[in-house]
Order: C-alpha cells, then structure tokens, then sequence
C-alpha cells in the first residue's frame, strides 16, 4: 500500500502490519530485515514509514500504572497524548511537556524528542522520561534509562525510531489547579520587537508567536507573542471556580475535501495575516483561555491538512542559534515574502540551553516553522531557506521533513553521521524508515 504522514507528501511504498499483542510484534521483529514503528501517523514526511515493513502501534495503547504522589505514568507506546489528556487532566495533571497537537502517541513524541511552549524554560520531551522499553529485534525487551545503558536511552531520545521499537515508557506528569491558561497577548510590528518579547518576558512559563511571513520593509516578521502560565484556582472567575478543572469542549470543525490549492496564495494568506494581526491587536493583554485552546489551536479543525489541497504540503523548520538567530530569521522572512509563499501558519518559539537526546532538534536560540502546499515554485523555495539556514548554523527537524537531502542535513548537523555509526555498531540498522534512507543514518 501507499503510505503518507501528516504533511501527505511523500506518498511511499510500504506493507503495514498491525500486531495485536506483543507475542505477535515480537514474532514480526525476528522475521522481517527492515522495518519501523508508527504511530499516529503526525510526522509531516516519511520519518515513520518503512521502504519494508512499517508497524502500527495503535493496539498498543494501555496506561500501565500512575503514581498520584509523584505524578510518574507508565503507559505503552500508542497511548496518544488526547487520551493521557483525557484522564489525567480531571484530576489535576498536565504534560510536562507538550507539543502543538495532543493528537500524538508517547512513542512519537519519544522518537521525536518533542519541544513545546515551555522548552526556554523547561526543555524538550526527554526532561520528563523517566525510562523507555524497547523491543529488540530478537523479541526481547530491554530497559534504558539515565543509568542503565544510558547511551542508547540518549539515542533513543529523538532517534526517530532508529535505535529500537519503543514498546512503553514511564514519564512525569506535572500538577496543575485548573484547566484554564492566562494568556498575554503581545503585538510586535516587526521580528526585532518580537524576539526582544521573547527576551523581555523570558520568565514566563509559555511563549509562541504567531509571525506573519509575509510582512515586508518595516513590518517583516510582525507577530503576535503569547505568553501562558497556569492558572491558579482563586485567579479564576466565579463561574469556572466552582469546576476548575473542567473547560468548555470546543466545537470541532471538519474540512471533508481538499480545497483547491489555489486558494492558498499571496493575496488570501496576506489577507488573512492582516485580518489576524488586527484581531491580536485587538485583544491584547491578559485573559483567560482553556488549555485546548492555548496549546492545540489547530485540533479544533479536524483534517487541517486538507486545507493545502490533494498534492499536500511541506513544513520548513529550523533552529538557529542565538548568535546568528537575527540575520537568520530576517534573511529566511526577507526569502519567503519575496517568493510570495503561502504560509499563514507561521510560528516563532525560543529555545533554551537544557539538553535533550543525543540527536534532539532544540539548540539555545529560536526556531521559525513555516507551511507551504506542495507546488515547483514551493520546493525552489525550500532550497533557498536550506542554504540560509546552513549559512547561520542552523539545524532541521526531521519529523516535519518530507524532502531534505542527506548532503544538506550531514553539512548542518556533525550528528548524524555518528548516528549512523552508532546504528552500525549496535546493529540496529534493520530499524529504517524512508526518511533514514533518504538522510543516511
């Protein structure tokens, strides 16, 4: 069958298995010679799609055990982070860390070593695993943790899926009062105000912004900046202080086709830029928001992908350092604005200095995320923000990649090729997926 992730581009070649229970995953690890984990099917590219056997982990989806004191949960590897959410946080628990859409598994966002709003102060998904169990290619299952075979738990840690079949981990929780977020929101008239925001407010627990990719001469890189700390339970109004950690469901929406790719052009996304820099103007300043609407914007829109059209798209995300984290991001929005390239999901977030995995994306600095539909003029472009961000000592994030070259990622990150070493050494090369392939690690 033919096989896409998130961003549906790339359409790959593969066999899906779906074992049912571990004796069955076990049996298909011995067997097959190439092979990778799935999860949710969120990597944007082909990171979780093997040119031999890809597993779907769904089945393996039970919570194991919660310790309430300490918040500690062990759970397996397709447990999703919606449903962690479901449980937990009526109980007064929240991630630690949590990317953009809580429709992800524990093993992705292992594999991924995920960063959220928080990671300037708290750092990527690995500050809060505990410990992770893999499944070898014998069937046996081994342990990694900080202090047994630490090297490989480093690895693992946004190896993606490349050093072994996450089969469960055991990660922390943190405590929270109430499901609501007090959200200050921020307008910045350009990237100098915005990224001095960032610093200004670097104590806040959350910040993002918003950054309109298409502003130009004085108005490049104007965004909207927004900080988020949990709320307590007396900040909340009398009407949520009664349920507080009960918010309102928001109304899911559907997109049930693909609309036409032409939607999508300079003039609809500039209009849409402006139409969401005035509202932000608007509202700026502190309010209230529910915790779904603060972190997962877009799970509100089921099937957002569709938006880009049947050809899909393609994300572009780097991290650049703090030294040259200026020129890159004007240089990487002067590049954009000039293609008049439809992004109007556009994101901003600052990296702080504490260490994930081995292989983790994060570097101290800022990292710029911007979504193209799929088009000649798209991938041209693409090309062009790979060489700024190679020449300002960037980095990529191969779980929204879908068309990066091993030449491009091997100049950008001395890392890999010790992956690969890695992987050699430890005879972990039978876990391959397209995009391993295609980067060779």
């Amino acid at each position: 069958m033919k096989l896409g992730g998130w961003g549906r581009y790339p359409l790959r070649e593969t066999r899906l298995l779906v074992p049912r229970d571990e004796e069955e995953l076990a049996a298909i690890l011995r067997r097959e010679e190439c092979l990778i984990a799935r999860g949710a099917g969120r990597a944007y590219g082909d990171a979780a799609i093997s040119p031999g056997v890809t597993l779907g982990l769904q089945r393996f989806n039970r919570m194991c055990a919660f310790d309430a004191d300490t918040g500690r949960l062990v759970a397996e590897a397709g447990v999703t982070l919606e449903e962690i959410l479901d449980t937990f946080l009526p109980r007064g628990w929240f991630p630690a860390v949590t990317p953009g859409t809580k429709y992800v598994t524990l093993g992705g966002m292992i594999a991924a070593d995920v960063h959220g709003k928080n990671h300037h102060r708290d750092g990527s998904f690995a500050s809060c695993v505990d410990w992770i169990e893999v499944m070898e290619t014998d069937g046996t299952v081994q342990r990694l943790s900080r202090t047994q075979h630490p090297e490989r738990f480093a690895w693992t840690l946004g190896g993606m899926g490349l050093t072994g079949l996450v089969l469960r981990a055991a990660i922390r929780l943190r405590p929270i009062e109430t499901a609501w977020i007090r959200q200050t929101t921020i307008p910045a008239p350009n990237l100098e105000a915005a990224m001095q925001a960032f610093e200004e407010y670097d104590a806040a627990t959350y910040s993002v912004a918003w950054i309109d990719c298409l502003g130009q001469g004085e108005r490049l890189g104007r965004s909207l900046v927004m900080l988020g700390e949990h709320a307590r339970r007396d900040e909340l109004p009398p009407d949520h202080a009664g349920r507080p950690l009960c918010a309102p469901l928001r109304p899911k929406r559907h997109v049930p086709f693909d609309l036409p790719s032409s939607l999508l052009n300079r003039h609809s996304v500039a209009a849409f830029n402006a139409l969401y820099y005035a509202l932000g103007e608007r509202s700026r300043g502190e309010r209230l928001v529910d915790w779904d609407r603060y972190f997962y914007p877009l799970d509100a829109i089921l099937g957002w992908n569709r938006i880009y059209g049947r050809r899909g798209f393609v994300q572009f995300q780097c991290a650049l350092p703090h030294e040259h984290a200026r020129d890159g991001l004007t240089a990487l929005l002067q590049a954009t604005a000039r293609a008049g390239a439809g992004s109007f999901l556009a994101v901003l977030k600052r990296f702080g200095a504490t260490p994930g995995g081995t292989f983790s994306f994060p570097l101290p600095g800022y990292t710029l995320a911007l979504d193209f539909p799929v088009t000649p003029d798209t991938l041209e472009l693409l090309e062009t923000l790979d060489r700024i961000t190679l020449e300002h000592g960037g980095r990529f994030y191969l779980a929204k990649d879908a068309r990066l070259t091993a030449k491009t990622l091997h100049a950008a990150d001395e890392r890999a090729a010790t992956l690969r070493a890695f992987r050699q050494d430890a005879r972990l090369t039978r876990f391959t997926s397209y995009l391993s392939r295609r980067l060779s690690l």
